[in-house]
């Protein structure tokens, strides 16, 4: 499985065969069952994790104990609350399963020290705060003041394997929609395409 990551690492061109070798040591194989939480809201945020198999999602919780998802992660993407890994603060969202998973996770101490040692890898986290802020961006306009067909459409074009893979009520959660107007857009298109 660590060959998974391996070749995830090589990929972003950032690393050395030697430096990817040296770092993986840094990254425990972690076990997660379906509905497991990797991160807890208001909890110290200790890891950041590399998916090699499985899913998840990130979410904070409204005032009346309402999940607000805000994205969902899979295999050969890393997760963990950014800005409070940094800074070793409490978490302000929650990051859970959606799907039984693998993943190498690394604690703040050892990737300070991975830091130190190998330099390059500021560049593979400079990627990865790049990537995430370019999906935050996507996100907010493709599916910001929307109607909920609008947004499922673009769902099914492009980003087919959250319809393959999320529940319905998450992936209403994640469009701003409530899950009877995602089941009636769903019937809408659907419906559309046959005739």
């Amino acid at each position: 499985m660590s060959d998974l990551f391996e070749n995830y690492l090589s990929s972003t061109g950032e690393l050395s065969a030697e430096e990817i070798h040296f770092s993986v040591q840094f990254f425990k194989p972690t076990d997660l069952k379906k509905n497991d939480f990797f991160i807890r809201e208001n909890e110290s945020c200790r890891y950041i994790g590399f998916i090699a198999t499985g899913a998840v999602k990130a979410y904070v919780l409204d005032k009346e104990g309402n999940e607000n998802v805000t994205c969902f992660k899979f295999e050969n993407e890393f997760i963990t609350s950014f800005q409070e890994f940094v800074k070793q603060e409490n978490s302000i969202r929650s990051i859970r399963t959606i799907e039984n998973s693998i993943l190498y996770r690394i604690n703040f101490q050892d990737f300070q020290d991975l830091l130190t040692r190998i330099p390059a890898w500021n560049n593979v986290i400079k990627s990865l705060m790049e990537k995430e802020y370019s999906q935050k961006e996507r996100y907010l306009l493709n599916y910001n003041n929307r109607s909920a067909v609008d947004k499922y459409q673009h769902v099914l074009s492009n980003e087919p394997m959250l319809v393959r893979r999320v529940a319905t009520q998450d992936l209403a959660s994640y469009l701003g929609i409530t899950q009877r107007s995602l089941t009636r857009a769903k019937r809408q298109i659907h419906s559309h395409n046959i005739v």
